[in-house]
C-alpha cells in the first residue's frame, strides 16, 4: 500500500503527535508508561510531596495544629482523593500526589488502554488532537466536523485548555495515525502463519470510478476470527456479478413491482390502512403486518411477497373497496409468488445462517449449500412450466459456482466435530449420482489427509530447531534458565525428542473415528473455533489446521461490507477526495474500530419497512 501522506511534523504551532495505542500499560506496574510519558514530554521532575499537616491546617485554628498529632479535621474535600499518605524515612507522614498513579488508571476502550489526556496533571492537547483522529477514522466522520462550532463549545466547556483545530490539520492527523496503525498491521501479520484474501469491487456513485477492496482473515493467538482491510484501490471497470436467488425474482419483476406498489398504497395514508385492517379483522386472519421491501435486498423483497400473500384474500377485496387502487395483483400472479417463494424459502434460510453471524466460519456452508442444490435438482424438472424454467435459469448458475465437489468447503465441515466424516457420507449421495459421489468421498479424504501431512512436516520441521534455541522455564519457577548450564536444559530435550516422535497414530486417525461431538444447545452458538482452541493438547497438529482452514471465507460478505461506506466517505462533498486518502480513510477506520473493539454501524443502509395493521 502506497501513500503520499503528509508528515504531521510539518504543522506550523500544533506540536507532533506520537500513536497513543502504542503506549499500554505494562503488567509489572506504571513505571514503564511513566518512563515513556517523560521521554515523550521531556519531564524528568518527581511527583510533588505535600505535608498533609501543612494542607490540614491551612484554615483550622492554630492551637488545633499544635495537636495534630492527636486530634485531626476530617478530610472532606475531594482535592484528597488526588493524594495519599506515605511514610518518609525520618518516620513523619504527608500526602503523596497520585497524578502518575491516575495516568495508570487508564480508559479502557475494546481490549486497547489508552492513556487520558494528561501528562502530569497538565492537559495534553496532542494527545486530544490524535483521540479526535481515531473519532473521525473509527465513524467514518467528515474532517469539517472538527469545526464545528457547536462541537469546539462542548469541548471548550468541558476541557478549557481545549484548542481550536482546522480540518487540514486533523486530515494531516489522520493519515499520521493511519501510518502508525499500518505499521502495526503489517507486524501483526507477519507473526500469522496463514492468511486468506479475499477481493471485491464496487463503483462509487459519486466518484464515478470502480474500487476493489483487499481483505485479510486470519485467526490471532486466542483463537478469535479476525478480518482487516488491507488494501482499498482505485482500478479499471469491473464486471457485474448477478446473485442466483435474483434469477428467480426476476422471472416476477412485474408481479414483485405490483406487490410493492399495493403495500405502498395501503401505507400512503391512514384511511386505506384502516380499511385493509377491517378486512383482515373480518376474514379472521393471524397475521398483523405487511412489509415494503427495500429493491435493492432480494432478501428484503422474499419477505414482502412471503407476507404479502397471506393477504391475497385481503388485497383483493380491498380494490373493490378502493377505485384508485389499480395495481392489484391477479390469482395467476399469487400463484407465481407462491411458486417462487417456495424456492426462495431455502435460499432465505440459508442466508440467514450463513450471514446471521458476523463472522462465519467455513464450516458451516456444507450443509447450506447442499439443500439448495438438493431443492434445484428435484424442482428442475417440475409440471409447471413456469418453475421449470425458472429453476433452470438458477441451476445454471448454481453449478457454475457450486457444481463441483468443493474440498475446501468439505474439508472445512469435516473440522466441525458435529460433522466429520459423517458430514460428506450424508450430503454427497443426496448430490451427486452413486458413483460421482464415491469418487468425491474418496477425493475429499485423500486431501485431508495430503494437507495434514504438510502441516505434520512443518510441525515437526519447527520442533527439531526450537530445541536449538533457549529453553524458557514457564512451569515452575517462571524464570529464565540458559542452556547449557543447567539439569532442566537437559530434562527439557529429553521431553521435546520424546513428545516430538512419531505417534502410532496421528492427529486425523484419532479424531476421525471418534464419535461426532453433540452439542446439545442451540446449533447457531455452536463456535467451530471454541471448540478447537480447548482441544489444541489433545490434537496438536491437526488444530493448527483446523485454525487456518476455519478461517478461510467462503463469501464475499466480510468484503462487501466495506462498500458501505459509499453514502459517508465518499459523499457528495467529498467525491473529490483522491483514491490515496479514500484508502487512507476507509482502511485506517476499519483498522481503528479493530483496536477500540467498535462495531462499524451502517446509518444510512436501506431497510424494508414494517407496517403494523390496526386491529384490535
Amino acid at each position: 500500500m502506497s501513500s503520499t501522506t503528509p508528515d504531521i511534523s510539518s504543522i506550523p504551532v500544533q506540536p507532533t503527535i506520537n500513536s497513543f495505542t502504542s503506549r499500554i500499560v505494562s503488567d509489572d506496574g506504571n513505571d514503564s508508561m511513566n518512563e515513556a510519558l517523560d521521554a515523550t514530554n521531556g519531564n524528568t521532575d518527581k511527583t510533588p510531596v505535600i505535608d498533609a499537616n501543612d494542607r490540614e491546617c491551612d484554615n483550622a485554628d492554630p492551637e488545633e495544629c499544635e495537636e495534630s498529632n492527636e486530634k485531626k479535621r476530617q478530610k472532606t474535600s475531594a482535592v484528597w482523593l488526588e493524594f495519599k499518605e506515605v511514610t518518609l524515612s525520618d518516620g513523619s507522614k504527608k500526602e503523596k500526589s497520585t497524578t502518575n498513579d491516575q495516568l495508570s488508571a487508564v480508559n479502557t476502550c475494546g481490549d486497547v488502554q489508552i492513556l487520558p489526556a494528561l501528562t502530569d496533571g497538565k492537559f495534553d492537547m496532542v494527545k486530544m488532537r490524535e483521540a479526535a483522529a481515531h473519532w473521525i477514522l473509527m465513524h467514518e466522520h467528515p474532517f469539517s466536523i472538527i469545526e464545528e462550532e457547536g462541537f469546539n463549545m462542548m469541548q471548550k466547556r468541558g476541557m478549557p485548555e481545549w484548542e481550536k483545530v482546522s480540518r487540514n490539520t486533523i486530515k494531516k492527523d489522520c493519515m499520521q495515525v493511519y501510518e502508525a496503525e499500518k505499521k502495526k498491521l503489517k507486524a501483526l501479520l507477519k507473526t500469522i502463519s496463514k492468511i486468506s484474501l479475499t477481493t471485491d469491487l464496487w463503483k462509487s456513485s459519486n466518484q464515478k470510478i470502480e474500487y476493489m477492496v483487499l481483505t485479510a482473515h486470519f485467526v490471532d493467538f486466542n483463537w478469535r476470527l479476525q478480518k482487516r482491510v488491507i488494501s482499498f484501490v482505485h482500478i479499471p471497470p469491473p464486471r457485474q456479478v448477478v446473485e442466483i436467488a435474483d434469477y428467480g425474482l426476476s422471472e416476477i419483476k412485474n408481479v414483485i413491482g405490483d406487490v410493492h406498489e399495493s403495500v405502498d398504497f395501503i401505507n400512503q395514508n391512514e384511511a386505506r390502512l384502516n380499511s385493509f385492517s377491517d378486512i383482515v379483522q373480518q376474514l379472521q386472519l393471524p397475521d398483523r403486518k405487511l412489509i415494503l421491501d427495500c429493491k435493492t435486498r432480494w432478501n428484503s423483497t422474499f419477505e414482502m411477497l412471503s407476507i404479502a400473500i397471506k393477504f391475497k384474500e385481503v388485497f383483493s377485496r380491498l380494490k373493490e373497496r378502493e377505485s384508485h387502487y389499480e395495481c392489484c395483483p391477479s390469482h395467476e400472479d399469487w400463484e407465481k409468488v407462491e411458486k417462487v417463494c417456495e424456492i426462495l424459502e431455502v435460499f432465505n434460510s440459508a442466508t440467514k445462517i450463513i450471514s446471521g453471524s458476523d463472522y462465519p466460519t467455513s464450516n458451516l456452508f456444507l450443509n447450506e449449500v447442499y439443500r439448495v442444490k438438493v431443492l434445484l435438482d428435484k424442482r428442475m424438472n417440475d409440471e409447471n412450466e413456469f418453475v421449470q424454467a425458472m429453476v433452470r435459469k438458477m441451476k445454471s448458475k448454481f453449478d457454475k459456482y457450486w457444481g463441483e465437489c468443493n474440498l475446501l468447503m468439505s474439508i472445512a465441515a469435516i473440522l466441525d466435530p458435529r460433522c466429520k466424516m459423517r458430514v460428506i457420507e450424508f450430503c454427497f449421495p443426496r448430490m451427486y449420482p452413486d458413483r460421482e459421489a464415491k469418487e468425491n468421498i474418496a477425493k475429499v479424504r485423500d486431501a485431508l489427509y495430503e494437507i495434514y501431512d504438510e502441516y505434520a512436516r512443518e510441525y515437526q520441521f519447527g520442533n527439531e530447531h526450537s530445541a536449538e534455541t533457549q529453553v524458557h522455564d514457564n512451569g515452575i519457577s517462571g524464570m529464565n534458565i540458559e542452556a547449557s548450564s543447567s539439569g532442566w536444559f537437559e530434562f527439557a530435550n529429553y521431553v521435546k525428542s520424546v513428545e516430538t516422535a512419531q505417534p502410532q497414530q496421528s492427529d486425523l486417525d484419532v479424531y476421525l473415528p471418534e464419535g461426532c461431538f453433540i452439542y446439545e444447545g442451540d446449533s447457531t452458538k455452536f463456535h467451530a473455533l471454541e471448540w478447537w482452541k480447548g482441544s489444541t493438547l489433545k490434537y496438536r497438529i491437526l488444530s493448527k489446521m483446523a485454525r487456518d482452514i476455519l478461517a478461510i471465507p467462503t463469501t464475499t460478505v466480510a468484503s462487501e461490507a466495506t462498500f458501505s461506506a459509499e453514502g459517508k466517505v465518499i459523499d457528495t462533498y467529498r467525491a473529490s477526495l483522491s483514491p490515496d486518502t479514500v484508502q487512507a480513510l476507509l482502511c485506517g477506520g476499519d483498522w481503528c474500530r479493530n483496536l477500540h473493539g467498535v462495531k462499524k454501524k451502517n446509518k444510512k443502509e436501506k431497510k424494508s419497512i414494517e407496517i403494523a395493521l390496526k386491529i384490535s
